[in-house]
């Protein structure tokens, strides 16, 4: 499985009925995501980005994520 498609499952698990996209930018271990939820409605831009990084973050610790770019969107 490739990581952007393991980030994927993590990432619609943590927001289920979201959008989410994930795809690699520069190798496979530099990612881009788009995630529209209504959990970021009333949040803050960091608070937003805390709720992605959160079930991936075992990922950037291990070092199989170098790179994570998030573009966040409420409904």
């Amino acid at each position: 499985m490739q990581l952007s498609d393991q980030v994927q499952g993590l990432l619609e698990d943590a927001f289920p009925g979201g959008e989410v996209e994930v795809w690699p930018f520069s190798g496979d271990d530099h990612l881009s995501t788009r995630i529209r939820s209504e959990r970021f409605a009333g949040l803050s831009l960091i608070d937003q980005h805390k709720l992605v990084y959160a079930p991936v973050q075992h990922l950037l610790d291990d070092g199989s994520i170098h790179a994570l770019q998030i573009k966040t969107e409420a409904p």
